[in-house]
C-alpha cells in the first residue's frame, strides 16, 4: 500500500471515530447529521467547488459520475436516517458498512479491477464480522430497519464506484472535496424536505453546540474525501473494507472507554474477526 493513501485512510478512520463520538452525545432532536452537512457546506465546500468547476477538465462521463455519486449519496443518508428510526445505529450501521463484497463485485464486473484469493477472503471474512456485530444488537422489532438499511449499502457500493472511476480525473484533494460536497449538498437538501414533511419545520428543533458542529463538519467531510482520495492508488472495495476499521475503533472505546458492556462478547468477537479480514488484505 502506497504511503499516501495508507496515510489517507488513517486519517480518515479517526476522523470518521472522532465523528461518530461526537452525534453519539448530541440530543435526540438536534439532528445533529443535518448540522454537521450544513457545517461542511459552510466551510470547505466553496474552496472545493471553486477547484471542481475551474481546474478540473469536464466531459460528458464525468458529469454523469457526478451526478451518480450525488444521487447515490443522498439515498444513502435517506436510508441510513430512516433505518435509524427503526432500530438502533449498533445494529444498522455495521449492516450498511457490509457493503466492500458487492463493491468487490461490481468492480470486478465494471472496473475491471482484480482481488487475489486473500483480497476476497479478507474483505469475506471482515464482512462476516460486520454482520456478527450487528447481530449482537438484533430484536425482534428491528426488522423493519433492514430494507432502509440494505438500500444504504446498496447506495454506498454504488457511489463507491462512481467515486472511484471519477478520482483519476480530479486533480487535487480541493476538486475531491468539491466533488464530494455536490452529493453533501443534495442530501442536506433531502434531509431538509425530510425535516419539513414530519416536524413542518426547515431546520431542527435543537441546535448543536458550535464546537461539536465546527468539528462534526470538518471530519463528516473530510472523511469521504480521503477515503476517495485513497481510491487513485488501491481498489475500491479495499479501501472501504479499511476503511471499517474505524467501527472496531469505536466498538472498542465504547466497550473499555464508556463501559457499555450490552453484549460486549459478541461485540468484541466482531471486531476481531473485522480485524483478521483487515489483516488479510495486507496481501490483496
Amino acid at each position: 500500500m502506497g504511503l499516501n493513501a495508507e496515510l489517507a485512510i488513517l486519517l480518515s478512520v479517526a476522523m470518521h471515530v472522532t465523528w461518530n463520538l461526537i452525534a453519539r452525545h448530541q440530543p435526540a432532536g438536534a439532528f445533529p447529521l443535518w448540522w454537521v452537512l450544513l457545517t461542511h457546506l459552510v466551510l470547505l465546500s466553496p474552496w472545493g467547488l471553486w477547484s471542481l468547476f475551474t481546474r478540473v477538465e469536464w466531459s460528458p462521463t464525468l458529469v454523469a459520475l457526478l451526478l451518480t455519486s450525488a444521487v447515490a449519496n443522498a439515498v444513502y443518508f435517506t436510508g441510513l436516517q430512516l433505518a435509524y428510526r427503526k432500530a438502533s445505529a449498533a445494529l444498522v450501521y455495521p449492516l450498511v458498512r457490509s457493503s466492500p463484497l458487492l463493491i468487490a463485485i461490481w468492480s470486478w464486473v465494471l472496473l475491471g479491477e482484480q482481488l487475489s484469493l486473500s483480497g476476497w477472503v479478507g474483505i469475506g471474512i471482515s464482512v462476516v464480522g460486520l454482520l456478527i456485530m450487528s447481530l449482537s444488537a438484533s430484536g425482534s422489532s428491528d426488522k423493519g430497519a433492514l430494507p432502509w438499511a440494505f438500500l444504504a449499502m446498496l447506495a454506498t457500493s454504488i457511489y463507491s464506484m462512481s467515486d472511484k472511476a471519477a478520482v483519476a480525473q480530479l486533480p487535487d484533494m480541493a476538486a475531491v472535496i468539491g466533488f464530494v460536497s455536490v452529493g453533501y449538498a443534495l442530501s442536506w437538501c433531502l434531509l431538509t424536505l425530510m425535516l419539513k414533511r414530519e416536524q413542518g419545520r426547515w431546520w431542527p428543533a435543537q441546535r448543536i453546540k458550535l464546537a461539536p458542529m465546527l468539528t462534526g463538519g470538518l471530519c463528516v467531510g473530510l472523511a469521504y474525501t480521503l477515503v476517495v482520495y485513497a481510491m487513485r492508488e488501491l481498489p475500491s472495495a479495499v479501501v472501504v473494507a479499511y476503511s471499517n476499521s474505524g467501527i472496531v475503533l469505536a466498538a472498542l472505546i465504547s466497550i473499555f472507554v464508556f463501559h457499555e458492556r450490552f453484549a460486549w462478547k459478541r461485540r468484541l468477537l466482531g471486531a476481531v474477526v473485522i480485524l483478521s479480514g483487515i489483516f488479510c488484505l495486507k496481501f490483496y
